[in-house]
């Protein structure tokens, strides 16, 4: 090849790339007033939609998706070579991968990791579906993974020839592709197509839950004054009306440090119920509960209940069963769909993705000296490996296994155990 034919395909590959980051972000900096979270955004069922900028103002489903789509942007994402090792299957990590970089480091190059899974795994929890848009560069490698603006995307669908199809809109009308330009990673599905919305499911009870707020939002904007009317059994007069309603009205249901005197044969009734009788407060506690649900999240894990359930021996169980039942799914599906949509087949048996747990299983400083002593000793690591973990540097002689041999048998009480060493064949020849 030319040094000229070189020229042109290096800035075709670059004007390839940029055109696709530009369709990818076009409108990732727009301001829209939509999802300005400042704004009150009306019910969570707005016409035929779910909003899910209406939904987030509710602080369940906001303390669930942010506990769940933080905790997954803080595991490391890692990319894993299969390789043999003495005639056993062992694994490395492989730095060398692109695919490394962009998993464990930066996607793309306006967000960090953390910031890239934090919305992606907030889009598949709220809307069911996240689409990232995959940027190749001359040569067929993978540079660059951008999120799609799920409100511009049309659900996918199957052509006549069973070609999956995505329908993107951007300023220069509809672009079409297919899964090779595009990642679509899905939440819970019942046609493995599409992933159901938890808005669109949940909306009666995130409406419900919205109601009781807003119920409980007007009753306290008004000084916990009811809605009552005042009725006389005589008919007033002009003045009279204009009196009462500057004087008694205004010291009922005006503002807060008033005195009020009824006047003779003045009834007072209440129209509203109270909010002991509305049982309000245990309509705000089912409310979370509800939703918690949607999302599988234990109540505790978000703030709800009392001291014992937030805090205390049973924390660890909790911690643990959020890992198992919550987060697991997702880091599974997240990591199946990485080998399916970014690897090729040739890599798939070779190549893997795995998400770090340990970080979330880290216990305390006493639970991780017993668990590391217990490991050094029965020689399943050494005490460099356990620095490493600890982010400490190696030490010399760190790097060998040991194990314990205190129990021996009883006719080997009050011997060495230590084999003695050998005397070389030269010495042991009898002197002349």
């Amino acid at each position: 090849m030319t040094i000229r034919s070189k020229i042109t395909a290096g800035a075709l590959a670059v004007k390839q790339v940029f055109f696709s980051i530009r369709d990818a972000v076009a409108y990732r900096g727009a301001q829209d007033p939509l999802k300005d979270i400042t704004v009150n955004h009306g019910d969570v069922r707005g016409g035929c939609n779910p909003r899910v900028d209406a939904a987030l103002q509710l602080s369940t489903v906001w303390a669930c998706v942010r506990l769940i789509s933080g905790a997954v942007a803080t595991m490391p994402l890692m990319m894993y070579e299969r390789t043999v090792t003495q005639g056993r299957d062992t694994r490395t990590i492989a730095r060398g991968h692109s695919l490394y970089y962009l998993l464990h480091d930066s996607p793309n190059a306006d967000m960090t990791a953390s910031e890239f899974w934090t919305a992606v795994t907030a889009r598949v929890l709220m809307r069911g579906n996240a689409y990232v848009f995959k940027t190749y560069n001359g040569a067929g490698r993978l540079v660059s993974l951008d999120p799609l603006d799920n409100d511009r995307m049309r659900d996918p669908y199957r052509d006549e020839n069973g070609v999956i199809r995505f329908e993107y809109t951007t300023p220069g009308g509809i672009k079409r592709y297919t899964d090779r330009e595009v990642w679509h990673l899905k939440g819970f599905s019942e046609d493995g197509l599409v992933g159901l919305s938890v808005i669109g499911v949940g909306w009666r009870s995130m409406v419900g839950a919205q109601n009781v707020a807003k119920a409980a939002s007007e009753l306290f904007g008004k000084s916990m004054k009811p809605d009552a009317v005042l009725s006389t059994k005589e008919l007033l007069t002009l003045d009279q009306r204009e009196q009462m309603q500057k004087k008694l009205m205004g010291s009922l249901f005006g503002g807060e440090g008033h005195r009020m005197m009824l006047l003779e044969a003045t009834d007072y009734k209440q129209l509203t119920i109270s909010p002991l009788d509305a049982q309000m407060a245990q309509q705000l506690g089912l409310s979370v509960e509800d939703l918690c649900r949607f999302f599988l999240m234990p109540p505790s894990m978000i703030g709800h209940g009392t001291a014992v359930s937030n805090w205390g021996t049973g924390r660890e169980q909790i911690n643990l069963g959020f890992l198992q039942y919550v987060l697991d799914p997702i880091l599974v599906q997240v990591q199946q769909s990485i080998g399916k949509n970014l690897l090729t087949p040739v890599e798939r048996l070779r190549y893997y993705a795995e998400f770090s747990r340990e970080g979330l299983l880290r216990a305390d400083s006493a639970g991780r000296a017993e668990f590391y002593s217990k490991m050094v000793n029965n020689g399943l690591l050494t005490r460099n490996e356990v620095r490493t973990l600890e982010n400490w540097e190696p030490k010399e002689g760190g790097d060998d296994l040991t194990v314990q041999s205190a129990l021996i048998p009883v006719t080997l009480l009050g011997k060495s155990t230590i084999p003695a060493p050998k005397i070389p064949e030269e010495n042991n020849a009898p002197a002349d």
